[in-house]
């Protein structure tokens, strides 16, 4: 959230900013859920949602296409057409800054007259960075970050590694151990018992989407 946002007291029960708030944590958790749908099929791009909102109506929604172009947010701003004008836009990733194969995110922001930016998420890439959120309220534009950001870290915690360390995530995988959820801290992630390469092929296709396109040790995962 935004410093002034962060040094604020806690809205009263029942008072517009609560209201405005729970508006906000839902449409988010709706952004949050679309970028998901993109989790494992954008790279070299972040998995991102969004969502255009207007007078509590929701006029676009989009998330990162496969390969990772379009962007999220091109993807909704088109959807809203000409009712983006004064509305808020809903992201959980800073928007691009930069000139990749498209245009920065934030120009189409702009020049769609969005009023206000809720982002979940500081981009790490230093090609953004802050830069994005910067350009927008260089424009005019109320932007409040945080909300929703350690669902957004996990969700794009591939893109934030790859970003910091220039590799992808490293996973060991233990096909001999009862199925499990991946931990965080060890990477480790259990997807057995398997028996043959078959059985191991179709374990990994049952991996999260967000851990299909890490990177595999040579060696981490053969039969017993």
């Amino acid at each position: 959230m935004t410093d002034a946002a962060a040094a604020s007291p806690a809205p009263a029960l029942g008072s517009p900013e609560q209201d405005l708030h729970a508006q906000d944590l839902r449409y988010m958790q709706l952004a949050l859920a679309l970028g998901r749908r993109g989790l494992g099929r954008t790279w070299p791009n972040p998995a991102v949602g969004a969502v255009v909102v207007k007078d509590g109506v929701i006029v676009g929604r989009g998330w990162t296409q496969p390969g990772g172009r379009p962007h999220a947010e091109t993807e909704a701003l088109k959807r809203a057409g000409k009712d983006a004008k004064g509305a808020t836009l809903y992201v959980t990733l800073e928007p691009c800054s930069h000139h990749g194969k498209t245009p920065p995110c934030v120009d189409a922001i702009i020049k769609a007259g969005i009023a206000r930016v809720v982002s979940a998420l500081e981009d790490v890439n230093p090609q953004v960075a802050g830069q994005g959120y910067a350009r927008l309220r260089e424009r005019g534009i109320a932007v409040e970050t945080g909300l929703g950001a350690e669902e957004a870290a996990r969700d794009h915690a591939g893109h934030s590694w790859r970003m910091r360390e220039g590799r992808p995530q490293a996973l060991q995988l233990d096909p001999m151990a009862a199925a499990g959820r991946p931990d965080q801290h060890s990477r480790l992630v259990r997807i057995g018992p398997t028996r043959t390469p078959g059985d191991a092929n179709a374990a990994l296709r049952r991996l999260p989407p967000r851990l299909r396109n890490s990177a595999l040790p040579r060696g981490s995962c053969r039969p017993d």
